[in-house]
């Protein structure tokens, strides 16, 4: 009989030493991998109404770059000269049956407009892996842009002085 329970004993130690070992082995690994947070940013109600009454949203939007060539410096940028402007990708539009909503990859994420006549609207902005995103709205214009170290990726969509024009470049 005391054998019997020598050997439970060492069933249960050896047992319990080895659930232990795989359970810390698995939380090793799925640590961090298990629940990603969402990568899109949702639009509040609030954020909407705010931007239909004109009431100023923070921080201010930097003016919008001109079509010429190059943008005005983005505020949070660090370098002491103005970056180059140069198309990242040529925009891959993705057309709906009307032909409206426009589609727009780039190395920092992917945004998708609505495009009217007159106007426009920003559908989606989705950051990719290790970017963040920002977003400025105006009447006249729409500017998304995606930030990783240094890197800048911008989307910039205005239609103040025609139908929508959607420009994309990294700087």
């Amino acid at each position: 009989m005391r054998r019997g329970l020598v050997h439970v004993l060492a069933w249960l130690l050896a047992t319990g030493a080895a659930v232990t070992l795989s359970w810390w082995g698995v939380h090793t690994v799925m640590t961090g991998t298990a629940y990603d947070p969402p990568r899109a940013l949702p639009i509040t109600a609030a954020e909407v109404s705010a931007q239909r009454s004109g009431a100023p949203s923070s921080p201010p939007p930097p003016p919008p770059p001109s079509h010429s060539g190059s943008p005005a410096p983005s505020p949070t940028s660090r370098t002491s000269a103005p970056p180059s402007h140069r198309p990242s990708h040529s925009p891959s539009p993705s057309a709906s049956a009307s032909g409206r909503v426009k589609a727009y990859d780039t190395d920092g994420g992917h945004v998708v407009f609505a495009l009217a006549s007159a106007d426009a609207t920003l559908v989606s902005a989705t950051p990719g892996t290790g970017w963040s995103m920002q977003v400025w709205k105006t009447e006249t214009w729409i500017r998304v842009e995606f930030s990783r170290g240094a890197d800048r990726v911008s989307v910039f969509c205005d239609w103040h002085d025609g139908p929508p024009h959607v420009d994309v470049g990294t700087y």
